[in-house]
């Protein structure tokens, strides 16, 4: 596979900005990336949606107080905002002419979960979800201390129920195992403590605040020191600890480039990232940069999200049904916003399930013969347990390929830019599906390569970058 498109597949979501990279060298596409703007505008289909604690608190006692169809008519309301949010997401993530704020967005996204399902405010998602992308090239350090006083995080992990006389150990527990330092690098003591440090933090206007009587002012040891901390001292702390980078270059190593990164790839960049005092732009450029001298294609399983928008760039699909998107997702286990558990998604071998294969090669048959799922399937945003009745309707394909070519340059030319590697046995079949006297010029043509196209995406190898 040619490095443009393995790294424009690596540092987005398909090979749209493979000619980019190769323009610009790798350094200054990076370049660019970082310095994209946030567009902080808020969308909408928020402007009605409860931003408050008050208004919060007026809409649910509204809907107790209300009648049975009053009651179903704003759960649904709810419902709807929860998944004009996801397309939202997906509207920005396939038009960003540099797509790694976004990947990077996905990425934080993943490791600091907080679901919408128990949230419960679209409103509270989606500034969590700015948080990231404000934040996503920054100082770890300060992303971190933001999202754990965030009201997302602090109702995701319960923090709500966290006070000096009634402790909830939580948000404690999961700062320490999953957001920064790792299983084995603390004691039960620390997360005992950090609790304590935790409670009264509770929810507030813009962000989680301490609430006087709630929380607990006694001395605490924490990592062996001793004071009356508060969130943002714990966060301090576990940023002085030996293992603290680890966890996250592993965890970034696995997203953009090995499913399985050595250990030795892991503490040679987290040694680098704490000598950055923790700045995430140095650190990619860094991996970026010395990856990509390396042949390690084959080394990363797509997820559903790439699989997807390279398979709609690759078939020059341009209207694309974000609703569609974001439910194919859900069917693939990558539901955006409600991650199976505060773990995330797992990756790597998860998203090649048998289940998932077939999926990916029905999904792939369905496109490649000009068929789509209807929007009509989505006019009523589904509820938990709804059926979702499917039809097809017609969707304009086309492969892009070189019309005067001969058919060992046209597979040649699709091996290079979607294939990490082409063995004997490939190459013989889609030699058999384009043939030695095929005619680029002829009228059927087309078809013919999106035949050997169609063929292209069900192998295993396609499903590696």
């Amino acid at each position: 596979m040619n490095k443009s498109n393995l790294w424009s597949l690596r540092l987005g979501f398909s090979t749209k900005q493979a000619i980019e990279i190769d323009k610009l060298g790798l350094d200054n596409f990076l370049k660019k990336s970082f310095n994209t703007k946030v567009e902080t505008q808020l969308p909408s289909f928020l402007d009605d949606e409860p931003k408050t604690i008050a208004e919060l608190r007026e809409m649910r006692q509204s809907i107790k107080n209300a009648g049975a169809d009053e009651q179903k008519k704003v759960i649904k309301k709810q419902i709807k905002n929860a998944f004009e949010l996801k397309k939202w997401w997906l509207e920005k993530i396939q038009s960003e002419h540099f797509p790694l704020r976004e990947k990077m967005v996905c990425f934080w996204h993943n490791h600091f979960v907080a679901t919408s399902q128990k949230v419960k405010s679209t409103y509270w998602v989606y500034q969590h979800n700015m948080i990231l992308r404000e934040n996503a090239f920054g100082s770890f350090k300060e992303l971190t201390k933001k999202i754990i006083k965030s009201n997302a995080m602090v109702r995701y992990l319960d923090n709500v129920d966290n006070r000096k006389d009634k402790i909830n150990e939580n948000l404690s527990r999961e700062l320490l195992e999953l957001f920064t330092i790792g299983i084995g690098n603390y004691t039960e003591n620390d997360i005992k403590e950090g609790a304590k440090a935790l409670a009264g933090l509770n929810l507030g206007e813009e962000n989680a605040v301490y609430r006087r009587f709630l929380e607990d002012n006694s001395i605490k040891t924490y990592f062996g020191k001793q004071g009356n901390f508060k969130a943002d001292d714990l966060v301090d702390i576990l940023f002085e600890q030996k293992n603290t980078p680890y966890l996250i270059t592993r965890k970034i190593l696995k997203w953009f480039i090995y499913d399985t990164p050595s250990e030795e790839l892991v503490t040679y960049y987290g040694d680098f990232f704490r000598k950055q005092n923790f700045e995430i732009e140095p650190l990619l450029t860094k991996i970026f940069t010395e990856e990509f001298s390396k042949n390690n294609e084959g080394s990363k399983i797509k997820d559903p999200l790439v699989y997807l928008l390279q398979l709609l760039n690759e078939l020059n699909i341009e209207e694309t049904d974000n609703n569609l998107i974001a439910f194919y997702l859900k069917q693939q286990g990558m539901d955006l916003f409600n991650q199976p558990n505060v773990k995330g998604w797992d990756g790597g071998n998860s998203w090649l399930t048998s289940q998932i294969y077939l999926q990916r090669n029905n999904t792939s048959d369905l496109l490649c013969n000009g068929r789509n799922i209807s929007r009509k399937a989505f006019n009523k945003i589904p509820e938990e347990g709804d059926e979702v009745s499917i039809s097809l309707e017609k969707v304009k394909v086309k492969i892009n390929f070189d019309k005067n070519a001969n058919n060992k340059k046209i597979i040649a030319d699709l091996s290079n830019r979607l294939l990490f590697r082409v063995d004997e046995t490939m190459q013989k079949d889609m030699e058999n599906l384009l043939k030695y006297d095929f005619d680029a010029q002829d009228s059927n043509a087309d078809f013919a390569v999106l035949r050997l196209f169609n063929y292209i995406t069900k192998t295993p190898e396609y499903q590696l970058i």
